[in-house]
């Protein structure tokens, strides 16, 4: 049983767009657990071993101890509706309160098919009269992470202060250097000015934005910062 659901089209993709709010649920008492769709692979660099332990050393880092792969097709992904009962099929067991999915407008054809299979997925998982395992579930809150590719600036729905998780999710991207070899530093400093960007807009050190498609809902001001 999870609190917490990350939906990632590849490994890296929730280290690179939630890193920082995945270990701060974790340390707030929150179940969490990554579902990566694709193993991420072909890549220049890369390889299914290769990713395979780079995945294993960033879960490490992060302290999750529920990761799964979906075991889709990578360059290819498409909401198809034998991905779709598999995906559900993982909400039924799973039972997560949060879904966490790429935001949907991007340039990666993997990251829109995604976050496409995660929302039809959400409905069909609370059917019942049908062959997916486990209970009907339907998942409280879907909420979309930003690791894109497009050179736009998000207009997120919240922004979740990181300040304390920056350098180990910087080590957690760093176990991807398969990826990341041939502008690793530039890309770390894009990705630490970004994270200080958004802390500078909600008067912390370090923020991850995020987005919603419905409205987010307080049960108190006190909780704002």
């Amino acid at each position: 049983m999870l609190d917490v659901l990350v939906v990632a089209p590849h490994p890296d993709d929730a280290e690179l767009g939630m890193g920082g709010a995945i270990m701060k649920f974790l340390d707030e008492g929150l179940a969490v657990g990554i579902l990566d769709l694709t193993n991420g692979e072909p890549t220049p660099l890369g390889s299914p071993e290769i990713r395979t332990r780079e995945t294993a050393a960033a879960s490490q880092i992060l302290g999750i101890s529920w990761r799964e792969n979906l075991g889709l097709a990578n360059r290819s992904l498409e909401p198809t509706l034998d991905a779709r009962a598999k995906l559900a099929g993982v909400f039924r067991t799973t039972r997560p309160r949060w879904i966490f999915a790429p935001y949907w407008v991007d340039a990666h054809p993997d990251h829109t098919a995604a976050t496409e299979l995660v929302e039809a997925a959400r409905f069909w998982a609370k059917l019942t009269k049908t062959d997916l395992p486990g209970d009907p579930h339907h998942p409280q809150r879907l909420f979309y992470y930003y690791a894109f590719h497009l050179r736009q600036v998000p207009q997120p729905a919240f922004v979740l202060d990181i300040s304390g998780y920056w350098d180990r999710k910087q080590a957690a991207i760093e176990c991807y250097r398969s990826q990341f070899v041939d502008n690793y530093s530039g890309l770390v400093e894009r990705l630490r000015d970004m994270a200080s960007t958004w802390g500078f807009l909600i008067g912390t050190r370090y923020g991850e934005p995020f987005a919603s498609r419905e409205p987010v809902g307080l049960s108190s001001m006190k909780t704002l910062i």
